[in-house]
């Protein structure tokens, strides 16, 4: 398998050099040269297999010839056998055809461990295969720090540094990150947005020479093998609902549209999905995109579901590689436009391309407290101001009620217990095994939104090679 970058004159690279690579060296974001793709009866075999069999199944084709099939089929059965449900992202019916399917059943609560918990062990492989050592720098509206953090604290090849914008993510989720004591973690707090977070990132691995100094590498959504790994859950749900024998629907919280593109990947390899809808709060900037075809930045609005507040959503390059027909200059022109201007907009045809797909749906944070009490009130289900928002999106916008549209529950609600209490009068506990959470001690840094000052940080706190 090969990895081509969205901006087309990056090296062409293997599995292993995009896992380590994260952001390709043009700015762009590596995607697969070509679609692995499995017949109906592939899918249909998924049917009798556990969790960790569908996700070898999966990501198999995506590390041929850089990762064994013996140490692939290892890593995800340790990864999977660690996770509080036997399911591991189990299904509940909320209607007729209505679905959740629960992402939170890893040790962060959080969708991103069912891809971070792989990619932590597979940068062990790889490293310790080469003999290498890297630095993670990277950025986190919430739950991707928590869940990098756990994937790759106390490894001995691996230095990380998580940027989280100050004061905007939720005291659940700033302490998973923050009371995580490790020799080789290092969080901080920056003073800015998410997408202050992610510029600043993004511009220590545009600096070649500081990357190259440090090994840079990446666990953002910006890097092939989170998306990878995500993938395996739309399978995974897809044949419990009848696929391929029948066409499932996905409505899928989003911010950076990392999420919802593992989703269109699913797609391209043969899983029958009829429509896609992407839930937005009150940064609605994709929910404006799929209504207008108009793509325009605004300010960051803090909300109750802070990992959904981001301006600029990374991963959607990666879709339009795909509706400019794979085409790298296009897309480089189109992506320097947006970052000068603000404003980006298709033409009618590719806009029409990608309306055959996907749906935008916004709801503000009133909206979103009404929707955890309804949701609660019909179905004696508690979720988090983020799930309820893929669950609202799928009932707004389902084009085909015949069809399982299925809510992807990205977080549990202990994860944001205020604003989940002020919307049904019920304070949601933490499990068991982070019952402590809010008694551990806490290690930060505050960081400036500079990336000259991060660089001179990372140099100096990351461990010697």
């Amino acid at each position: 398998m090969r990895y081509i970058s969205t901006r087309g004159t990056a090296p062409v690279l293997q599995f292993d050099e995009v896992l380590l690579a994260g952001l390709a060296r043009d700015g762009g974001l590596y995607v697969p040269e070509t679609w692995p793709q499995f017949t109906a009866d592939d899918i249909k075999s998924f049917r009798t297999m556990n969790y960790a069999d569908v996700a070898f199944a999966v990501i198999k084709p995506f590390v041929a010839g850089t990762v064994d099939d013996a140490a692939l089929k290892t890593i995800l059965d340790d990864t999977y056998a660690g996770f509080n449900h036997a399911a591991v992202a189990p299904l509940k019916q909320l209607g007729a055809n209505d679905w959740m399917m629960e992402l939170f059943h890893g040790p962060t609560l959080a969708f991103k461990d069912y891809a971070l918990q792989v990619v932590g062990r597979l940068f062990d492989h790889v490293l310790a295969k080469r003999g290498k050592r890297i630095t993670i720098v990277g950025a986190t509206s919430g739950d991707t720090g928590s869940a990098a953090i756990e994937a790759c604290r106390d490894r001995d090849n691996v230095d990380i540094f998580i940027l989280h914008p100050a004061g905007r993510v939720s005291e659940v989720q700033r302490r998973q990150m923050t009371t995580v004591i490790a020799d080789n973690v290092h969080n901080l707090a920056v003073d800015g947005s998410f997408d202050d977070c992610q510029d600043l990132v993004k511009a220590l691995f545009n600096d070649h020479a500081f990357r190259d100094e440090i090994g840079l590498s990446a666990v953002n959504s910006i890097n092939w093998a989170r998306i990878m790994c995500q993938i395996a859950y739309y399978f995974w749900a897809g044949v419990q609902l009848g696929a391929p024998d029948r066409e499932v629907s996905f409505s899928v919280p989003s911010g950076n549209f990392g999420n919802v593109y593992a989703g269109y990947a699913a797609l391209q390899m043969g899983l029958p999905i009829k429509q896609f809808v992407v839930g937005s709060n009150s940064n609605d900037i994709l929910a404006r995109f799929f209504d207008k075809g108009v793509m325009k930045m605004d300010g960051v609005h803090p909300t109750i579901s802070p990992s959904m507040d981001i301006q600029v959503s990374s991963n959607f390059e990666r879709l339009l590689f795909d509706l400019y027909d794979r085409d790298g200059a296009a897309i480089v022109e189109l992506m320097t436009e947006f970052r000068k201007t603000g404003i980006m907009e298709m033409s009618q045809g590719r806009f029409a391309k990608a309306r055959e797909l996907f749906d935008g749906y916004r709801l503000d944070d009133d909206q979103t407290r009404a929707a955890i009490l309804d949701v609660y009130q019909k179905t004696g289900e508690l979720v988090d101001p983020h799930s309820v928002i893929g669950i609202a999106a799928g009932r707004a916008c389902n084009r085909d009620h015949t069809v399982p549209m299925i809510a992807l529950a990205t977080a549990h609600p202990a994860k944001f217990p205020d604003a989940v209490k002020q919307a049904s009068g019920i304070y949601p506990d933490l499990p068991e095994r982070l019952s402590d959470l809010y008694d551990r001690p806490e290690k930060l840094e505050p960081m400036t939104n500079d990336a000259a000052a991060l660089m001179a940080h990372v140099r100096k706190n990351r461990r010697a090679a």
